[in-house]
């Protein structure tokens, strides 16, 4: 018998219910199923974070980077997320790192956000063509139509040393953060001159 379960959707053992697949990415071939991963260069990207200027992964070469994708300006839960990175904003300027919050959000939407709630680094808006650099990133939620809770730790050359996506209602907080960025600080320690 054919199964009943179409393109982005399987069987689940012993019934005959279906389930949505989480690793289905909505046909989109160019955009990896799931986050991309420790070693894997980032992909580039150029987004709005005032209506007037852009900002692209270039313009961070030599520093590190951390990319928190997150589903939508005010919501409770991103709301307290950025509002956490803003409050150890200098623990990560400790390390050299910087920080960008993205979603799917117009850069209006941001400008707004970022004054209401104080923040004091960029708010990035994947808004059109919608999603773009979440779904190269592996972090774009098709069946919501917004980007994952995920985060990215880039090193200076652009490449990926650390990479977690939590479940939608939790706030990752920043001990992963801190701990890849620790790690890094500890490898260049090491390395050799």
């Amino acid at each position: 018998m054919p199964s009943r379960a179409g393109r982005g959707y399987r069987a689940v053992s012993g019934t005959t219910a279906l389930t949505a697949d989480p690793g289905y990415n909505g046909g989109m071939a160019d955009s990896p199923d799931r986050a991309l991963e420790a070693g894997a260069p980032a992909p580039e990207f150029r987004l709005k974070a005032t209506p007037d200027q852009w900002v692209g992964l270039d313009d961070f070469r030599g520093k590190a980077l951390i990319m928190a994708f997150y589903p939508a300006d005010w919501s409770p839960i991103c709301t307290d997320q950025m509002s956490l990175y803003n409050e150890i904003l200098p623990m990560f300027h400790e390390y050299g790192a910087e920080i960008v919050g993205i979603s799917v959000d117009s850069a209006w939407c941001h400008a707004a956000f970022a004054q209401h709630r104080k923040l004091h680094f960029p708010l990035l808006a994947d808004f059109e063509p919608k999603g773009e650099v979440a779904k190269r990133y592996g972090a774009y939620e098709y069946k919501e139509g917004v980007a994952r809770r995920a985060l990215f730790v880039l090193d200076a050359e652009g490449v990926i040393r650390w990479s977690y996506v939590s479940p939608m209602g939790v706030n990752p907080g920043a001990e992963g953060i801190l701990a890849a960025l620790e790690q890094m600080k500890e490898q260049r320690v090491g390395a050799p001159v």
